[in-house]
């Protein structure tokens, strides 16, 4: 068996894998802050003090501005009206409210959520471009007097970047979240202000509030909003947020019966505008304005929009970044959701699936009256191919010699530098013969064995296994029946003790046996384990053999004899005992080598699924079943989980914790019925949820890089595993470890 040594240094299809993974968590984590904060806290501060703001603040007018470092509150003129809306842009409201606005020929002031901005930029767009104002409203919605300094800055700051990235351009305005008029400042938000205000923003409040958000009816909205007889107003309502229809409805009324009484409506700057010219006509000079445009050209001609600013070329480019980093979210979020909905479907599919015909199966194969046909007593030939096995042979090899059944042993060496033949040798069997040969590999190791071999039956095995001293006579029975060419044993974990083998133990008797039972029952086994099998020689001999085309020769030459006609079945009583990796390094090699194996395999015979009559059944059921269980499931996997994470963090952690542990309920309760199929303690079930958490992981991981690499047609040699030699020769009627 070639082996080579693993490079230190991560392979490029490592880091393709690894850049995958991460840039799946990259798109979930920002479509998670696009739609709420992590951990969903949504509180709002209430009843504070407010003793350490200004009377003339909390009495003062909605527009607060910090000209010079001091605070200013200005309010809206007589019999005009600035109409500000909050919570947008929404895809099915905002587009609506715009329209009307457009129809009466008035403009809004409207204070947007930076993640709506960015998930519907076109809204943004078609604001602006009619005439429109536009206000930050931060970037997730909360509370800001619960916040840092540091979250407050970047809350704008992500905000003013989509804004760029949406319509080129930023704003001076600002509305927090939870905060309609005056008073609702305190000593926890006052700070953010009087910050803001040195920054040059001015921090809209409202005077008038339609309570639209309530949906008390359309004739209560209108009059909610209608200010004092003659009074200038700034007046809330909402485009987002909810049903917006009574809005929808009161919006146009309103306006028009505002203008009926003689009222105009403007944006906030034009407020801000027309209160200043006022002050100077009464000689009281025009203080300087915090929130002065950048560009006061654009101000000066266009006087109700002073709050925009060209955003520069910098901020423009980041903002058209994020922007694009979002749309890659919202088109992979749904995909990633329908996929998550197939693969949930197909995993519980196959519990179901695997349970009912695995409670089939053994209903039929534990029948008293049940036998495959004529008793199988004549002698069999076991072949061991071994490389380096001085730790485990001796074992191996005892373990044959107590076999009920009449074996001829062929020890095949291939090249072993270690004195594993000359170890064998000393064992002094007398059915034993060791056959040497270089290093070619398993496969040309397990050929020569199987033509240097005397009966027509070969049993296979490891060099690191151990059989039970029935296993031979069991294993071979089903060659009673003529149509069997080949019987899968029952591999167990011998070294179950540690956590890493504990975790595998489940894995082997919940998955590969369940999953060999049902495909014994549907006629379409897919792999004879390298560790305990039985051929037919002459049908192995007509496929040719154990192929060196792929890295799972197991599963190759299983397919090929499906092919050939044959049936495969599983003996669950003929039972191994192997040396399952004991390091995850050493995990890692071997499933990442049956992995790909697998898809070597499925590939090398997937003109299968054209192949008619008996031969063809592989390719119409085996095929698209090992397809879809063993690669595709596994593989969007990790969706369950990634979900689940995601979940806890941005919607609800506790009722996704408990959805988890439901399905991780369902999962040991599958478990816990393989395992009293297979008559194994339960005790075991116990290492399940770590296994949950870390070991799936791992496979997880070593599926997609096996992908990866058969996507950019990597090839693999065979790896030898670290060996201890601590599983020992079994007793009879061993049942678990």
């Amino acid at each position: 068996m070639s082996r080579s040594r693993p490079s230190a240094i991560p392979g490029p299809r490592v880091v393709i894998a690894l850049l995958l993974l991460l840039g799946l968590v990259s798109v979930m984590l920002l479509d998670g802050y696009l739609r709420a904060e992590i951990g969903n806290d949504q509180r709002i501060r209430s009843g504070a003090s407010s003793s350490k703001v200004p009377d003339s603040v909390l009495d003062g007018g909605p527009l607060l501005s910090f000209p010079g470092g001091t605070a200013r509150t200005q309010s809206v003129p007589d019999r005009t009206i600035v109409l500000t809306f909050d919570d947008g842009p929404d895809p099915e409201w905002t587009g609506k409210v715009l329209d009307v606005l457009d129809d009466n020929d008035v403009p809004g002031t409207f204070f947007l959520v930076g993640s709506m901005v960015s998930r519907y930029p076109g809204l943004v767009r078609e604001m602006v471009d009619g005439g429109n104002e536009v206000g930050v409203h931060t970037f997730t919605h909360i509370d800001l007097s619960y916040r840092s300094a540091s979250r407050v800055t970047r809350e704008i700051a992500q905000t003013q970047l989509a804004l760029a990235g949406a319509a080129g351009i930023t704003t001076t305005l600002f509305r927090a979240p939870y905060s309609s008029t005056n008073d609702a400042i305190d000593n926890y938000s006052w700070p953010v202000y009087k910050k803001l205000g040195a920054l040059g923003y001015t921090s809209v409040f409202i005077d008038t509030d339609s309570e639209d958000w309530q949906q008390p009816g359309v004739d209560e909205i209108i009059d909610l909003a209608t200010p004092k007889s003659g009074k200038g107003a700034s007046v809330l309502f909402h485009d987002s947020g909810g049903d917006r229809e009574q809005t929808l409805e009161a919006l146009p009324r309103y306006i028009k019966k505002m203008k009926a009484q003689g009222y105009t409506f403007t944006t906030v700057s034009g407020a801000q505008q027309q209160d200043e010219q006022a002050q100077s006509q009464a000689g009281q000079g025009t203080p300087d304005r915090a929130g002065q445009a950048a560009d006061p050209a654009a101000s000066a001609s266009d006087p109700e929009h002073a709050a925009h600013r060209r955003a520069d070329a910098t901020t423009l480019w980041e903002g058209r970044a994020l922007l694009a980093a979002v749309a890659v979210a919202e088109w992979t979020m749904p995909g990633l959701a329908a996929l998550l909905t197939v693969v949930g479907v197909a995993v519980l599919g196959r519990f179901g699936l695997m349970l009912v015909l695995a409670r089939s199966h053994y209903r039929r194969r534990n029948r008293r009256r049940f036998v495959w046909g004529p008793a199988v007593i004549g002698p069999v030939s076991v072949i061991v191919p071994a490389y380096n096995e001085k730790e485990c042979i001796a074992h191996t090899l005892g373990s044959l010699a107590s076999s009920t059944h009449p074996i001829e042993i062929i020890l095949v060496d291939d090249g072993s530098t270690d004195g594993t033949p000359e170890i064998a040798e000393s064992l002094g069997l007398p059915n034993l013969r060791v056959v040497r040969q270089e290093n070619t590999g398993k496969s040309a190791a397990l050929n020569n064995g199987v033509r240097q071999a005397r009966y027509d039956i070969v049993v296979m095995m490891d060099g690191d296994t151990v059989f039970e001293p029935e296993t031979v006579h069991r294993l071979v029975q089903p060659f009673g029946d003529p149509a069997v060419g080949a019987v899968a044993g029952n591999a167990k974990v011998g070294n179950r003790n540690t956590v890493i083998g504990a975790w595998q133990h489940i894995e082997y008797v919940m998955g590969f046996n369940l999953d060999r039972r049902m495909y014994d029952l549907l006629r379409c086994m897919p792999t004879i384990p390298g560790a305990i099998g039985a051929f037919r020689r002459r049908a192995v001999l007509a496929v040719g053999g154990m192929s060196e085309d792929t890295l799972a020769e197991d599963t190759d030459i299983t397919i090929a004899l499906h092919r050939a006609g044959w049936r495969v079945v599983y003996a669950e009583h003929a039972r191994a005992w192997t040396e399952a990796p004991a390091s995850l390094g050493q995990l890692w090699r071997q499933r990442y080598r049956w992995s790909y194996g697998t898809m070597q395999a499925l590939w090398k015979h997937r003109r299968s699924v054209t192949d008619r009559g008996a031969s063809g059944r592989f390719g119409r059921v085996g095929m698209p079943l090992v397809v879809l269980f063993q690669i595709v499931t596994p593989l969007f996997a990790p969706l369950i989980d990634v979900f689940t994470l995601y979940a806890m963090l941005f919607v609800d952690f506790r009722a996704s914790l408990l959805a988890w542990l439901a399905i991780l309920l369902v999962q040991l309760l599958c478990a816990a019925y393989a395992f009293r199929l297979d008559r194994e303690k339960y005790r075991y079930l116990l290492m399940m949820p770590l296994q949950q958490l870390a070991y799936r992981q791992l496979m997880y991981l070593v599926l997609i890089h096996s992908c990866v690499t058969a996507a950019t047609g990597g090839r693999l040699r065979w790896q030898k595993l670290k060996r201890t030699g601590v599983v020992g020769s079994p007793t009879s009627g061993t049942e678990s470890r």
